[in-house]
């Protein structure tokens, strides 16, 4: 349970990026801005960090041990999954984005294939290709129906264009988050702690983020303060906080396939946290009914993992 009660609490700093991102599109800023600016925010924190933490010299080795896929998942699970989200605020509101973004979850049970893990047997090490826990897909498919719902009267409201750009992006998103966070962990096999992955990842990608400021500088110039300062909330509440209390989540249950969909099912509580942050500081009006509905349907899963979690801990404490 302490995995899920991190999880829930990086949620609410994640929800952060949803209210802002739109306030900041509102106000005209550009998402190219909104999404290197949070970034180039990151780098100095992070390097605090884990300098104190004496981890920079580790950090330094393993980003050289392994470049190429280094960079590779890094871009994946950072300029892949920020990126798209940036972009969608321009056409949907934040809780609608938030509520969307759920589906990361049915991605992280669907993307279990992709990974193999190293058992010994009597006749020596076994490479056992992960399967789909059915139990856990069951749960996610109820959020996940919770997420049909809440997107069906926006559904009539906007025309086709508005609707696929401001919901494709996010399903991009949220395949890209969980693929390479897994990956990066599969990559480094726990030689870094959460930090000085974190910081190793967003400086494998500074060099994208450098091509959106370039591109941004030439196309709309330069952010206004309001969207420079909103950023930095940004980068610190959910790039370095969230951030890394999500991979410290995931990293205790990293071995475990249940588990790990139950951690990440916890970034549903974002859908909540965004919708009150909208109204309190965008005086968004309350949603319907049948995305209330929708809302309290992806709390239900969200409690079911919870459970599933909790059950399946003290079975394996009985064997």
């Amino acid at each position: 349970m302490k995995a899920i009660w991190i999880g829930i609490l990086s949620s609410l700093f994640f929800a952060v990026t949803f209210v802002l991102n739109r306030s900041m599109e509102i106000s005209g800023g550009s998402y190219l801005w909104s999404a290197s600016l949070r970034y180039f925010f990151m780098v100095p924190f992070l390097i605090a960090i884990v300098a104190y933490r004496k981890g920079l010299q580790d950090t330094g080795k393993a980003m050289v041990a392994t470049p190429l896929p280094f960079f590779g998942w890094s871009v994946v699970a950072f300029v892949l999954f920020y990126a798209p989200l940036t972009f969608s605020a321009a056409y949907s509101p934040g809780w609608l984005l938030a509520g969307t973004w759920q589906l990361t979850i049915v991605a992280g049970i669907l993307l279990a294939p992709l990974f193999v893990i190293i058992v010994n047997t009597n006749e020596g090490e076994k490479r056992i290709r992960q399967r789909i826990p059915l139990a856990s897909l069951f749960i996610t498919l109820i959020i996940f129906a919770g997420v049909v719902l809440i997107q069906i009267p926006n559904a009539d409201n906007v025309d086709t264009r508005t609707l696929l750009l401001g919901i494709l992006p996010v399903i991009i998103a949220a395949f890209a988050y969980p693929l390479g966070n897994r990956k990066m962990m599969d990559l480094l096999k726990g030689s870094l702690d959460t930090f000085q992955r974190v910081l190793a990842m967003t400086l494998m990608t500074i060099p994208v983020w450098v091509v959106f400021a370039v591109y941004a500088i030439l196309t709309v110039g330069p952010p206004s303060w309001n969207q420079v300062i909103q950023s930095l909330i940004v980068a610190i509440s959910s790039g370095v906080i969230a951030t890394s209390l999500f991979f410290m989540a995931t990293d205790l249950v990293q071995n475990d396939q249940g588990k790990l969909a139950a951690v990440e099912a916890t970034q549903s509580t974002e859908l909540i946290f965004a919708m009150i942050g909208e109204m309190l500081i965008l005086h968004i009006a309350l949603p319907g009914m049948l995305s209330l509905i929708g809302i309290v349907v992806i709390i239900i899963g969200m409690g079911l993992h919870s459970y599933q979690t909790a059950v399946a801990k003290k079975n394996m404490r009985s064997i």
